[in-house]
């Protein structure tokens, strides 16, 4: 299983046939139905281009022409949608207009006026009338004339709409598909780091919060006491600072799992040697790198070795456990295998999908091989990025 996987959409419909089945009749009332919507897209198309050409001498000229490419964007999801139900294209929808907060209007205006989606569309409802008249001609005499070969007929017709809506309405290239794609990721990380930053508060809340007031309430009472009952007062001081050591231990333990130090001093083989010593499983960990990535890096990679090998001591019921972290060309690879009984899955409940979902953020790869009966061994993949300073 990996973190992001886009499996091919197949749709090809299947061989045309004498017989008339449900994709026919889907195709024909497709290209009958291209003639009206050819006419309502070309109308626009024009009356757009006419009155934003003819008032660029005016105010309302370039602003207007902007106002109609983004209205030619929902032309275009209207006809992905018909592609989509009588002809069965599967073509993904353009990424949105990007925010404009803090641009000024003309850089507004710029960035509509070159958005590549809305004149490719203005382009397809140009090409739809007369296309439009060919596919309806063809087709309503078809049906009086030429009804053996028909299916053919309309087969051949389809064909050349999918294409036309694979080149003209389709995203603009995979850097737009990228850039949907980064939107993704980035809410993301924005979750992600909200529900660390709750964490965090939650265990402030509930663990050194609570330990600090119980301890200023005890030291109060011995301080009370300190005339009255020394003794009583030493040993409420003593509970004192069996108290304070508890507290310094969970902030430390707080400090490390937002940032261990020996990460930051020594680096990512010292790290999870550490974090390894920790597991209940005897854990091998062997870490070639031949210089230290960049520490948004880092730290990833050490928080997700850390929490594969709480799962290990949970989880797994192993005997012995392997990390093994190397460098392949601009990739840093990470590989944790234990024999334990195996059956891990990324909705196991494990916390797989949120490590699948930290490390497709920065552009990531999560693969697990886990069969019932063991063993287990699963990759994670991060881009490399040098170390500055």
């Amino acid at each position: 299983m990996t973190a992001r996987t886009t499996p091919p959409h197949d749709d090809r419909p299947p061989p045309a046939r004498f017989a008339y089945d449900r994709h026919t009749w889907k195709e024909i009332a497709h290209l009958l139905v291209n003639l009206p919507i050819g006419i309502v897209g070309f109308v626009y198309a024009v009356t757009v281009m006419a009155l934003g050409a003819g008032l660029t001498v005016t105010v309302i000229g370039l602003p207007l022409l902007a106002t109609g490419l983004l209205g030619a964007r929902l032309l275009g999801r209207a006809e992905r949608g018909r592609a989509r139900k009588l002809l069965g294209v599967r073509v993904d929808e353009p990424s949105p207009m990007p925010g404009h907060r803090g641009q000024s209007f003309l850089g507004r205006l710029w960035a509509n006026l070159k958005d590549p989606v809305g004149w490719r569309t203005m382009l397809y409802a140009f090409i739809r009338l007369p296309w439009g008249v060919v596919t309806f001609t063809v087709t309503l005499t078809g049906l009086f004339v030429l009804w053996p070969v028909l299916p053919f007929i309309v087969r051949g017709l389809t064909n050349a709409d999918r294409a036309m809506v694979r080149g003209l309405l389709s995203p603009s290239d995979e850097l737009e598909r990228r850039i949907a794609e980064l939107e993704s990721d980035r809410g993301v990380v924005v979750d992600t780091a909200a529900a660390d930053l709750r964490r965090i508060e939650r265990d402030l809340h509930d663990g050194a919060q609570a330990r600090l007031v119980a301890l200023a309430m005890g030291l109060g009472l011995a301080k009370e006491k300190l005339l009255e009952d020394p003794d009583a007062a030493a040993s409420m001081v003593d509970e004192a600072h069996g108290e304070v050591k508890l507290a310094l231990q969970e902030l430390r333990d707080l400090a490390r799992g937002i940032h261990p130090a020996v990460l930051t001093d020594r680096g990512l083989n010292a790290a999870l040697s550490s974090v390894a010593s920790r597991c209940t499983v005897p854990v091998k960990v062997t870490a070639e790198l031949p210089a230290r990535p960049a520490a948004a890096i880092e730290g990833i990679a050490y928080f997700t070795v850390s929490e594969l090998l709480q799962n290990i001591s949970k989880h797994s019921g192993a005997k012995s456990a392997s990390v093994d972290v190397w460098r392949s060309e601009e990739r840093l690879l990470i590989q944790v295998w234990d024999d334990g009984r195996g059956g891990a899955r990324l909705d196991g409940g494990t916390g797989m999908a949120g490590l699948a979902d930290r490390l497709g953020a920065v552009d990531g790869l999560f693969v697990i091989d886990s069969p019932q009966g063991g063993p287990t061994t699963i990759t994670a993949e991060l881009p490399w990025r040098d170390r500055v300073g």
